[in-house]
């Protein structure tokens, strides 16, 4: 995300109708990564979780957008109070902003900035969804993205983005969420995962994605909606650097998915699709926070380190007995940490900003900055979301009875079913049941009692 401008009244921007127009069509971009995320997880999930987990990214677009209009623009990108939050009483509601009132040195309207901004705010908690998979009741799921945006991602917004923010003042580069986003809900998903539990069976029973050719769909969708997330949060497309952020998006997802396949292939022995999906994401991830500040060169090798590091991190579930059902702590957590740190190494200092990483004659003063930035978001995500989650847990309660989470959360939570083998025209044939007559047969002679 660009640093805000202070312009003068003789030179203030004016409206450009190709900026709102290509913000707009980014915003679209953004909203589609929601459901592709959807179809993404709800593809790596047993048959029996299928719609719950489709149903746990849906419901974010509802509950934000709400509360993002409600108080959520206000609190992230209102006047900044003490550094930690914001807060401008014409954003509550959105009802004192004018139709063509233009964001503070840019030139598209506050509305579509509002809304660009919205999109970002509905992704990121149903990030944490693919972590808490087969065993979170819909209510207190509902209930937890209420608590968690209004008290985690609207100030983590306002720190990384916001004008006055204590990260975005002391020049932590996060382009378009590395921080605010993949850090703020991996880690989130690690401290609910913590509270709640494993899932019955894990590490015994065999628990394989149900559909892959669904989570290639979902990895497509988000590949392609992630042009709008990354390369629209320049907030303008005059100057060149949204360019050089959507090419970088390409080369940096292209590079992951090359290095999750190698490292997947010495250390497993095939090329799976399930990996070649997985590594674009977390190429995706770790590009976004560095991606307006480094060369195609850098993106490369950001993606391929991003690739493999994430490759070996989803393993570390089973060695520390965390049960992270979809890998939300091993590719977004861990891409996202990847991304923002070598930041530090990789930024040319040409492009988004003056300031340079190690690599090109910087020093390690940007390198500092993103080691802060990376562990005050990851310290408070972590903690707060736990406690939001324990809270819960011990109200309402967070998981669903044993036998619901056996029996199948989808028909307990929704009363639906993902497939329907019973029906007619598809399925499976039953075979209980006696096969027809075979009515072209000649009919047998009648046995004539004497």
């Amino acid at each position: 995300m660009p640093p805000g401008i202070t312009t003068l009244a003789a030179d203030a921007p004016e409206l450009s109708a190709a900026n709102t127009g290509f913000m707009l069509i980014c915003t679209a971009l953004v909203m589609l990564m929601t459901p592709g995320l959807a179809f993404f997880y709800g593809g790596m999930v047993r048959v029996k979780s299928t719609l719950n987990m489709l149903m746990m990214s849906f419901i974010s677009l509802g509950i934000v957008t709400v509360l993002w209009v409600l108080y959520g623009f206000s609190l992230a990108f209102g006047s900044d109070v003490g550094s930690v939050i914001g807060w401008s009483s014409e954003y509550v509601g959105l009802s004192g902003i004018g139709v063509t009132e233009l964001w503070d040195g840019y030139t598209i309207p506050v509305y579509v900035f509002a809304a660009f901004q919205l999109m970002f705010a509905v992704l990121t908690p149903a990030l944490i969804s693919g972590a808490l998979a087969d065993r979170v009741k819909f209510t207190a799921w509902a209930l937890f993205i209420v608590l968690w945006v209004t008290v985690v991602y609207f100030p983590v917004a306002h720190w990384v983005w916001g004008s006055g923010g204590w990260l975005f003042e002391m020049g932590v580069i996060d382009f378009a969420g590395g921080t605010a986003v993949h850090i703020n809900a991996g880690a989130a998903a690690l401290g609910v995962i913590l509270v709640i539990g494993k899932r019955i069976g894990f590490k015994k029973d065999p628990m394989r994605p149900h559909s892959l050719p669904l989570v290639m769909l979902g990895a497509a969708l988000l590949w392609f909606g992630w042009f709008g997330f990354n390369a629209g949060s320049w907030l303008g497309n005059d100057d060149g650097v949204g360019a050089v952020m959507f090419l970088n998006t390409q080369v940096a997802t292209a590079a992951a998915v090359l290095g999750w396949l190698v490292y997947e292939k010495l250390r497993h022995g095939s090329f799976t699709t399930l990996g070649a999906a997985s590594g674009a994401v977390a190429g995706l991830v770790a590009i976004t926070p560095a991606g307006g500040s480094v060369s195609p060169l850098g993106a490369i090798a950001i993606g391929l380190i991003a690739g493999v590091l994430c490759a070996m991190a989803v393993g570390l579930k089973y060695k520390f007995g965390y049960d992270d059902s979809l890998d939300v702590v091993g590719v977004h957590l861990v891409g996202g940490i990847i991304g923002s740190i070598l930041v530090g190494f990789f930024a040319t200092g040409g492009v988004q900003s003056d300031a340079a990483g190690l690599f090109y004659g910087g020093g390690v003063e940007q390198l500092g900055k993103q080691v802060v930035g990376v562990v005050a978001v990851l310290a408070y995500s972590l903690v707060v979301s736990a406690v939001i989650a324990l809270a819960i847990h011990k109200t309402i309660g967070m998981r669903v009875s044993e036998d619901d989470e056996i029996s199948g959360i989808d028909q307990v939570e929704h009363a639906e079913t993902a497939y329907d083998f019973s029906g007619t025209g598809g399925g499976s044939v039953s075979r209980t049941t006696a096969p027809a007559p075979d009515t072209t047969a000649a009919p047998k002679a009648k046995k004539v009692d004497a």
